[in-house]
């Protein structure tokens, strides 16, 4: 099946991203997905309400196998705790067919969005190593 352009897009942001924005990728994505989750639920789409949890919680899973406990636990175990009370969430509003947990996730997700969203964004090798040659040449 051939890529459309969409896709495209997001598969070279994806290969070409640093840590961070591969963070906020996911995130987005999450937030989408649960975002349509909650036009299907309304809607009475059931399979594609269904999918689109499950989208949502591969991401969110993805989300919780990348944290790194060893460098500041203080941070990574309640994200990790928070990821996990959103996974039981999202299982209760697929299995209960209900808006409330899919909201709360929701929110939780744009919180955390916002949050990762005011991290700057860290100089690249190649960026620093350009700037370190601007800066010899005009010293």
């Amino acid at each position: 099946m051939p890529y459309n352009i969409h896709e495209k897009y997001l598969e070279n942001e994806v290969l070409g991203a640093d840590p961070l924005k591969l963070v906020r990728v996911l995130y987005h994505g999450a937030i989408d997905a649960v975002a349509a989750a909650r036009i299907h639920l309304l809607h009475g789409a059931i399979r594609e309400r269904s999918r689109q949890i499950t989208k949502a919680l591969l991401i969110v899973h993805e989300l919780l196998r990348s944290l790194d406990h060893t460098h500041d636990a203080r941070v990574s175990r309640p994200l990790a705790d928070l990821y996990v009370y959103m996974t039981r969430r999202l299982v209760e509003a697929n299995s209960k067919q209900i808006d409330e947990p899919l909201a709360e996730v929701e929110r939780l997700l744009t919180t955390l969005l916002e949050a990762w969203s005011s991290l700057p964004t860290p100089v690249s090798e190649e960026q620093h190593s350009g700037e370190q040659r601007w800066m010899s040449r005009t010293s």
